[in-house]
């Protein structure tokens, strides 16, 4: 069974499909802005990480680095990697918070045991399927990955991508190489019985084995477990609820200039013009 009938992965390797036009396009399209954000929030969701203090996560498959201004935005602090040198410049020109490194996913990832409190990862995951060269074997692709992702990983922590898989194999492959490197965890999937609103997300558990999550539009979730993230079919946008300034905010810009200060990045002086709401123009 097939899920998508154009893919991008089928047309060209992703150093190459992601050139300077693409990335350009990507990055200035207002729906896939949406769609990102959206899927980096719940994949932060699906990461559990305590509440209100800053985490260090690994972004993989970063691209321009909308996902990563969702992890800056919601506090934390990142590395990103991506094998596209077009969508990494996008990133370094729009300015994000994180650290950059051109890499491809499939040779492993060059970080110390036990670097990063979490991974997420947006639309990347099915590209290690494709095999690009005749060197490649995706399976041994995938293995590689996932043995120096988990060793990246501190124990406890917890991995999520949000995929595309183009059928049940594709799918079974991925959990396989996943869990032979020792993690444990499954597939989580959002609004199963939607073929617009359904969502693939690998929810992997690093050194220990959690309970996993329930997808979004599924059964009520067990209140009783206290370990567990609570997950309902409607989920409030509104930050100030979980006790975070919105988004724009005066609030907001104030903390997000501290932050990038405390990261050594030149930031313009506070005046009392800072976060001023402007008067609409007629």
């Amino acid at each position: 069974m097939s899920w998508s009938c154009r893919r991008p992965e089928h047309m060209a390797p992703p150093e190459v499909f992601y050139n300077e036009e693409e990335a350009k396009k990507y990055t200035q399209n207002s729906r896939m802005i949406e769609i990102q954000t959206r899927m980096s929030e719940r994949a932060v969701e699906l990461l559990n990480l305590a509440e209100d203090q800053p985490c260090y996560l690994l972004d993989v498959g970063c691209g321009s680095g909308l996902s990563g201004d969702y992890l800056s935005e919601e506090g934390h602090y990142w590395v990103g990697v991506d094998i596209s040198s077009a969508m990494l410049n996008v990133a370094l020109d729009r300015g994000v918070e994180g650290d950059l490194m051109l890499a491809d996913m499939g040779q492993g990832l060059p970080f110390r045991p036990g670097t990063f409190d979490g991974c997420i990862s947006i639309s990347a995951l099915q590209w290690l399927c494709n095999a690009d060269k005749k060197s490649h074997s995706p399976p041994k692709r995938l293995y590689t990955f996932f043995s120096m992702l988990y060793s990246s990983l501190a124990r406890g922590a917890r991995a999520v991508f949000q995929l595309y898989p183009e059928n049940s194999e594709q799918l079974e492959l991925i959990t396989a190489q996943a869990m032979r490197s020792g993690f444990t965890g499954g597939m989580v999937v959002d609004y199963p019985n939607s073929s617009k609103a359904k969502k693939f997300f690998l929810c992997l558990f690093a050194g220990v084995s959690g309970v996993l999550p329930k997808g979004l539009g599924s059964e009520t979730v067990d209140r009783s477990v206290a370990s567990q993230a609570q997950y309902t079919g409607q989920r409030c946008r509104f930050k100030v609820l979980k006790g975070k300034s919105v988004k724009k905010s005066k609030d907001w810009i104030m903390e997000k200039k501290e932050r990038r200060r405390r990261q050594g990045k030149e930031v313009r002086a506070d005046t009392k013009y800072t976060g001023r709401q402007r008067r609409p123009r007629f």
